[in-house]
């Protein structure tokens, strides 16, 4: 069985830094994945890599089983990627609705038209029904990071990328947005999770993907992961 994301020894560089070094990560259809590491490990570029945002230098991404790497986010997007961004940027002066009416408009293919869904379901999932007519500055920071999930998950993603949808948020907040995203998940979307708290990491992830310095120095079960030297000492030093 093809793995729905496979990234091939992607690399890239910012002039003499090398923020990925040679990565490989695979994502079944399906999957839960944390990726996680330290502040500078390369997770932010290699999920930029991944969406089109930025182009790797080498190397090759390839999606549900053709070959992704030339082409430009919005392509992506169409094709079953979507992801969401750690510091939320709605249209602040548009309601929530009007937010969540705008990738559904413009991120879907003529042929996902018919069968996308509607702005009431992706509010219903998101549980923001009740702020539908509300402007998105009048939102919470959670409602914000839920508005900034929807926007995603508007264009009816093969796999999303969730990146820090919870930092900054309090315990039942980060638990709030937990639900939301095993319920996506459960409804059939793949999901990479990036995140900085570990609890959330660990109770939501199948498999725990860890860079350091933009190598992979670990890939396998949560537990398995926690307890190795190497993923230790990345968050810990010596």
């Amino acid at each position: 069985m093809k793995p729905l994301l496979l990234a091939k020894s992607v690399t890239k560089h910012f002039g003499g830094f090398t923020a990925l070094d040679h990565v490989d990560i695979t994502v079944s259809s399906g999957e839960r994945l944390g990726l996680i590491g330290p502040n500078g490990s390369g997770k932010t570029t290699f999920i930029n890599c991944i969406s089109g945002t930025l182009r790797n230098d080498s190397g090759s991404v390839f999606f549900d089983g053709a070959d992704i790497s030339t082409l430009p986010a919005h392509q992506r997007i169409r094709k079953g990627i979507a992801r969401s961004f750690q510091i939320p940027k709605p249209f602040p002066t548009m309601t929530v609705r009007e937010n969540i009416l705008i990738p559904l408009e413009f991120g879907s293919t003529k042929s996902k038209l018919q069968g996308r869904r509607s702005p009431d379901d992706v509010l219903d999932l998101m549980g923001l029904t009740e702020k539908a007519n509300e402007t998105a500055a009048h939102l919470t920071q959670v409602e914000l990071r839920k508005l900034e999930l929807a926007r995603a998950v508007a264009v009816d993603p093969k796999l999303l990328i969730s990146d820090e949808a919870m930092a900054g948020l309090s315990h039942s907040e980060v638990d709030d947005i937990l639900e939301i995203l095993l319920s996506l998940n459960a409804n059939g979307i793949t999901i990479i999770m990036i995140e900085h708290i570990m609890r959330a990491v660990m109770n939501f992830s199948e498999r725990v993907v860890v860079l350091d310095a933009g190598h992979k120095i670990a890939d396998g079960e949560p537990n398995t992961v926690a307890e190795d030297p190497r993923v230790q000492e990345a968050y810990l030093g010596n």
